[in-house]
């Protein structure tokens, strides 16, 4: 056997703790921003990683390389979240080569923002169906192979904007407020297979999308939050890497907010 397969799904080993030793993660978007933090923090725990990605294969590759370097197994696909057929050939793949799947994070998202009277009919469409859909096609594609293990987590990365809403956000607010439903809803259906399934709920992240905003727009973000600052892609990483864990073995159903107290 192994050193790496004595480890426990907690023990620690060389100054570091191996929370998803052993564990197979799927992460969606996991190229960039969130996803890439949230990527690299369960590589980090233990976990051996496929992840998605639609057109950063570049971005995708030095992500690989870098998991590969911490000694993890590590599979980047390219493929489009919006399609049923695409999501069960990359559940397929990740099977094929790892033999199971342990965890999936739904995190595969776009925004595409503007008033209801500016918006046009394909920004709603192409939303909801990469961050709604997206979510539909990977849950129910991994879920066959994680209920004949009898065993699985799935987390949803939701928003902030799902819970409150947002001017100029229609189409993202519904997008993510769906996703707080589906979660719900998949968490009972699934509970009695021990598949656990909860949501995160990001608030402002110092990202791609968030970089775009005025100096003005930043101030006047900061100001609704009660923190007085964006968080970094990593806080996200690190609750979702709580609920990857056996840490989180009786939670399911559950939303959890990281944005500096915005929604309270």
């Amino acid at each position: 056997m192994s050193e790496r397969s004595r480890l426990s799904e907690s023990s620690a080993f060389g100054g570091e703790t191996f929370w998803l030793g052993g564990k197979i993660v799927l992460i969606t978007g996991g190229a960039r921003g969130i996803g890439r933090a949230i990527t690299l923090e369960l590589a980090r725990s233990g976990a051996d990683i496929a992840f998605t990605y639609r057109s950063s294969a570049q971005l995708a590759e030095s992500l690989a390389s870098e998991i590969k370097a911490m000694g993890r197994r590590v599979i980047p696909i390219e493929a489009d979240a919006t399609s049923m057929k695409s999501a069960v050939e990359v559940i397929e793949k990740v099977v094929a080569e790892f033999k199971r799947l342990d965890v999936l994070v739904n995190n595969a998202g776009i925004t595409k923002d503007n008033l209801l009277l500016r918006m046009q009919e394909e920004d709603w469409d192409s939303v909801i169906q990469t961050n709604l859909k997206s979510v539909f096609n990977y849950t129910k594609a991994a879920a066959r192979t994680m209920m004949g293990q009898r065993y699985g987590k799935i987390i949803n990365l939701s928003s902030v904007v799902g819970i409150k809403g947002n001017a100029g956000q229609s189409n993202y607010a519904a997008s993510k407020a769906g996703i707080i439903g589906f979660t719900k809803s998949i968490a009972k259906e699934l509970a009695s297979r021990n598949i656990l399934v909860n949501a995160v709920a990001p608030g402002y992240i110092d990202t791609d999308m968030t970089a775009a905003l005025t100096e003005e727009q930043r101030k006047a973000v900061i100001d609704t939050i009660p923190l007085k600052r964006v968080a970094k892609p990593e806080e996200v990483a690190k609750v979702v890497r709580f609920l990857a864990s056996p840490d989180s073995d009786y939670i399911t159903g559950q939303v959890i907010s990281v944005d500096g107290g915005m929604s309270v």
